[in-house]
């Protein structure tokens, strides 16, 4: 195969991105996560950061904090009924249609007796933690605690928080018998990879994984089409193959998946 170069437009397209990134991050300044530095020049915080030597009690200082959070999460969850996580964006207001939709799923989760579990905070998380509160069902929230503070959402039963994001990427897998993804961003899809690649691999499930926002997610499931063409894996193996419109369709496609034990105990959660 012979791979061609770059279109000029394509080209200035490329170079126009590098610039606006550049901006962005000049202006948004160096990062301060690993640095205990007070030094206000960004230069020289980058030049401390990168000489710097970590220290084997500083790192054994973080896998206590690691350690402790896991823990944290363990305790908080480990009694959570059959549970769906719902992922997605944090940006789209009240009134958007992405958002009614995770609002309409979270509603129909909580109509089955499934718990909700969103990270949290805002957008589509508010949303389906909203239909979930709306329908009667139990509804959480694990939080991230970030920088400039993402605040939990209104409309969760119980919120738990964590510093490391994957930590919590741990906890909104870990304890779900399934997963909904709508539009969202490059955590969103960190989300939907990591569970994908998790199914893939035999870690967890088989669990459905459905994506909710057929004409957002069109592209990606064009490109993974492609990826299957190139032999990097088989259209078999990729786990969110169902791509719907729909939040009955959504929670219809985890209903069924479930074995007949759990249905029954779903049932009577419902009847009570």
């Amino acid at each position: 195969m012979t791979l061609r170069a770059p279109k000029p437009d394509q080209q200035k397209s490329a170079e126009e991105w590098e610039r606006a990134w550049r901006t962005h991050w000049q202006k948004t300044g160096f990062t301060s996560y690993e640095l205990q530095s007070n030094d206000s020049n960004a230069t020289q915080q980058e030049h401390n950061f990168l000489m710097q030597a970590r220290t084997l009690d500083r790192e054994r200082a973080r896998l206590k904090r690691i350690m402790g959070e896991f823990e944290h999460g363990f305790r908080r969850l480990h009694k959570l009924g059959p549970a769906v996580t719902v992922f997605g964006s944090a940006r789209f207001k009240p009134g958007h249609s992405y958002y009614e939709l995770g609002r309409e799923v979270g509603r129909k989760l909580a109509q089955a007796g499934l718990t909700v579990i969103t990270g949290g905070g805002p957008g589509i998380m508010e949303a389906a933690n909203r239909g979930a509160r709306e329908a009667g069902g139990p509804s959480y929230g694990l939080n991230i605690i970030l920088p400039h503070e993402q605040d939990p959402n209104r409309y969760i039963d119980e919120n738990v928080e964590f510093h490391y994001f994957f930590v919590r990427k741990v906890m909104l897998v870990k304890y779900s018998c399934a997963y909904i993804v709508l539009p969202g961003g490059l955590g969103t899809l960190d989300e939907l990879f990591e569970a994908a690649t998790l199914l893939q691999c035999g870690k967890i499930g088989p669990f459905p994984l459905v994506l909710v926002g057929s004409e957002f997610w069109h592209g990606m499931r064009d490109y993974l089409l492609f990826m299957v063409e190139q032999g990097v894996f088989g259209a078999e193996e990729v786990g969110f193959a169902r791509i719907t419109d729909s939040a009955d369709e959504a929670v219809e496609s985890v209903l069924r998946s479930l074995p007949p034990a759990l249905k029954k105990q779903l049932q009577l959660l419902k009847e009570n």
